[in-house]
């Protein structure tokens, strides 16, 4: 299946390249007719399509020249030149499409890029309108020129025009022109910029945590040292996961260099507006371009290491995972709180390559070599071990958990879930029980835990109408929900309901196709319902299934003869 699914992939790719090619604006194609070009130009787009941005590059350098005859070329090679590092060769090749007026949106935001990183703002400040006056067909592009070039502005103007022209900027980007308007009267140390601050940490719709960083580093440039371990304290309390604010607080207790971020400083600002356009940009899943201005925000500020976890996910979210692990392994050596944190995602990347042991043997590295450990992070080690069938290890450091919080903590309910789980596998049903219990006790809302105990009651023949009456409170909660719809199903089969049973495990099949005991399941209830031959289909289907256990097995074998 996977095999089909890549191979499907890289076809969709190949007709994707090969519209664009023959789509884009083109003086000529004799250069594409040599079928070595040819091949070396639909490696580096497929390659670049597949955040493989090195190998892309290799290929398309060897395509010197092909700017001239094909438009398209020299953005993607601009695109695998930035996403590979490799900025001031960018910066050169920018230059002399430039030279050559064959320039691009790209080009002019590189060359802008380059020197404001060089301090040069007048120049910045002019390829940024050129850039500008190139209409581009993402309109994200025209926000982010529509930024830079008002901030590489700045110094000619006081804030009063600048608010002017940020109020220009597109509506649809409301919340990124807030977050712009309180560095602007950071940046121009205005009276207003603590209440601006204020009122962006405290909207609750969107989430802000971020900004508490920025806030506690202005007040604390501003003397106010005070204030800012308050602010930076409360979001911790409120945010307790959020790396940017425990790294600070760390490198704060320690004395460390803490000025990665000035926001008075220009390039750090537009950095902070590029990272912004690239998680926008992420989210949706446009990874070249999001990494395209990932790099340029790092190269504009590379101390703030911050940066690194957005470009981390991103190779991850594109199963580069070579690229992955090289990121995370960089990001654990920039501070405690990204170590874990790199550890964790690490060891997640070993689980998905199929080696536990190097998974386990990072994660317990990394725990052990903790100067405090959180009750974060001995949850998230409970979490890793139960999660990985290590059940009895799991037990201990969840009731550690457990020992250290109150019933109102959020821990609390998650840990005696993921205890009460891990008692469950290991045979320990009473102790399971009382902790699931308290679990829901802790936090009435949790469908999957509902379920979890709900479905233990069903097998064991207990408390059926009960578990039912659970089981459709869960289906409220998350409706059509593949193994929740399977309890509920099977509930009502206990209960000799057919009908009803037979629609839910129908829906549940519809849901999770390859999964054994749901298949099993609906095979039993259509052999209720006097559908044996569709019963038998179904059992025979559980058998060829990889993920079927043998105790499974062993018991579909049996219906197969002898029926129900």
């Amino acid at each position: 299946m996977k095999k089909t699914i890549l191979n499907k992939k890289i076809i969709g790719q190949i007709i994707f390249v090969i519209i664009i090619l023959f789509t884009s604006p083109v003086k000529s194609l004799d250069k594409f007719n040599k079928a070595e070009r040819m091949s070396d130009y639909f490696s580096g787009i497929l390659l670049l399509n597949e955040n493989q941005y090195e190998e892309s590059f290799s290929f398309l350098r060897k395509l010197n020249g092909l700017e001239r005859s094909h438009t398209n070329y020299s953005v993607k090679y601009l695109y695998s030149l930035v996403n590979s590092g490799n900025l001031k060769e960018a910066y050169n090749y920018s230059k002399k499409l430039e030279k050559q007026k064959l320039d691009s949106f790209e080009s002019y935001l590189i060359i802008g890029i380059y020197y404001l990183k060089n301090s040069d703002i007048e120049q910045a400040q002019k390829y940024f309108l050129k850039a500008k006056k190139k209409n581009s067909r993402f309109v994200i592009n025209n926000y982010v020129l529509s930024s830079l070039y008002n901030w590489s502005s700045l110094i000619y103007h006081d804030l009063n025009q600048a608010s002017i022209e940020l109020e220009k900027l597109d509506e649809r980007f409301e919340n990124l022109k807030k977050i712009q308007k309180v560095f602007l009267n950071c940046f121009f140390n205005s009276s207003n910029t603590k209440n601006l601050f204020d009122d962006l940490i405290s909207n609750q719709k969107i989430d802000f945590s971020r900004y508490n960083y920025f806030y506690s580093s202005y007040l604390r440039s501003q003397g106010k040292i005070k204030e800012a371990k308050e602010i930076l304290n409360s979001a911790i309390k409120l945010y307790p996961r959020n790396l940017l604010l425990n790294q600070y607080k760390i490198d704060i207790n320690e004395n460390k260099n803490i000025s990665v971020f000035n926001c008075q400083d220009t390039s750090h600002v537009i950095a902070e507006i590029l990272y912004i356009t690239a998680n926008a940009l992420s989210s949706q899943s446009i990874y070249v371009l999001s990494n395209f201005y990932l790099n340029l925000a790092k190269y504009l500020n590379k101390d703030f290491h911050s940066y690194d976890t957005l470009t981390a996910e991103n190779f991850y979210q594109v199963d580069n995972l070579k690229k992955a692990k090289e990121t995370y392994k960089s990001l654990s050596k920039k501070g405690k709180a990204f170590q874990w944190y790199a550890s964790k995602q690490l060891a997640k990347i070993f689980i998905q390559e199929e080696d536990l042991d190097k998974a386990l043997k990072i994660l317990s590295n990394a725990y052990n070599n903790l100067d405090y450990k959180d009750i974060h992070e001995i949850f998230d080690y409970a979490e890793f071990l139960k999660n990985n069938e290590k059940f009895e290890e799991s037990i201990s450091y969840y009731t550690e958990v457990i020992d250290k919080v109150k019933e109102d903590h959020p821990l609390y309910a998650e840990s005696t879930d993921g205890r009460g789980i891990a008692y469950e596998r290991t045979g320990q049903w009473e102790k399971a029980e009382r902790d699931l219990l308290d679990s829901l006790k802790a936090n009435p809302e949790q469908a999957y835990v509902i379920n979890y105990l709900a479905y233990s009651w069903i097998e064991q023949g207990v408390k059926i109408e009960k578990s039912l009456d659970m089981l459709e409170k869960a289906n409220n909660l998350r409706s059509n929900d593949p193994y929740i719809t399977d309890s509920l199903g099977w509930a009502l089969f206990k209960l000799k309901r057919y009908e009803e049973s037979k629609n839910y495990l129908q829906l549940a099949v519809k849901l999770l196709p390859g999964d054994p005991i749901v298949n099993d399941h609906y095979g039993d209830v259509l052999w209720k319902s006097g559908e044996q031959l569709q019963a038998r289909y179904y059992w025979n289907y559980v058998l060829n299934l990889e993920k079927t256990e043998d105790d499974l097995k062993k018991a579909v074998e049996e219906k197969l003869i002898k029926g129900l």
